[in-house]
């Protein structure tokens, strides 16, 4: 990976892990996620027209497509993020999420597509493993069986939408802001029919957490954007690990600022799960 895309997926990786902080501090559910995702249309609505107008030659159906499908495991992902936040510590749910992805797509690479794991790529998957049953076998002493669930299912989205993204930004070469602001946008759609039967919450969601919103609406898409074009530049192979070194960030930002437990513990976890993805890169 050159110092471009590697600077790009480190700026990433620093955003990520403050706004899952944010939102973990906001202790909202789908609402906080409609707003945040409102604010992101709303913030970079600009850049998506000027880079619209610049690259139109760039998009097609199937480009489209695929910007409606990745809203959808968005809205599934950032979904599944917020309710594991509401039922456990950030320092728990975010390596659970950051770390199960990479090892799921691992895993469907061997059962499903018949591939062949070297030793590296079989020690660092077992080495996610062992962090994440650690992590496991600590939340369930404080009967925190949800956030571990849920932390779990948001991995699994995770993998599933960056393989999918991956593909639109590389394969269909759809530019990245635009990209991203089709699939907020379908994000939206999905979760307005819920967000009906809570409307009379909005109001008092934004008065009690605006910045919040305002703060996670701004970083969360300039990461994902700035993952995206890191794709552009570098094959995923070597992106998807590299942008979780947040694990380790998010960690930090929980143990010590938020003051949870066991922060040692989760530290090691934290830092096996991104030495085992790192394996599974070079493997």
């Amino acid at each position: 990976m050159g110092l471009v895309p590697l600077v790009l997926v480190l700026s990433a990786a620093s955003a990520h892990a403050t706004w899952n902080f944010l939102a973990k501090r906001s202790g909202g559910g789908v609402t906080f996620v409609w707003l945040y995702a409102i604010a992101g249309l709303t913030l970079y609505a600009p850049a998506a027209l000027i880079q619209v107008t610049l690259r139109w030659q760039r998009f097609s159906w199937a480009g489209l497509g695929f910007m409606a499908g990745s809203g959808i495991l968005h809205a599934g992902y950032f979904t599944a993020l917020q309710r594991g936040y509401a039922e456990g510590d950030l320092s728990l749910v975010y390596p659970l999420a950051r770390g199960t992805g990479p090892l799921l797509s691992v895993i469907a690479a061997l059962v499903i597509l018949r591939e062949r794991a070297s030793p590296p790529g079989l020690l660092g998957a077992a080495l996610i493993i062992a962090a994440v049953l650690s992590l496991v076998r600590g939340a369930r002493e404080e009967g925190a069986a949800l956030a571990i669930t849920f932390g779990i299912l948001t991995g699994a989205f995770t993998a599933a939408y960056t393989i999918w993204d991956a593909h639109a930004v590389t394969a269909l070469h759809q530019p990245a802001i635009v990209y991203y602001w089709g699939a907020e946008a379908t994000q939206v759609v999905v979760l307005t029919p819920l967000i009906w039967r809570q409307r009379a919450k909005l109001r008092g969601v934004w008065n009690a957490q605006h910045r919040l919103v305002l703060g996670v609406g701004a970083l969360s898409p300039a990461a994902y954007i700035l993952v995206l074009v890191a794709l552009t530049l570098a094959p995923v192979i070597f992106v998807a690990p590299a942008r979780e070194v947040s694990i380790v960030f998010g960690v930090l930002l929980g143990a010590n600022v938020l003051g949870e437990g066991q922060a040692v513990q989760r530290m090691l976890a934290a830092t096996a799960i991104l030495v085992g993805i790192v394996l599974l890169a070079v493997a």
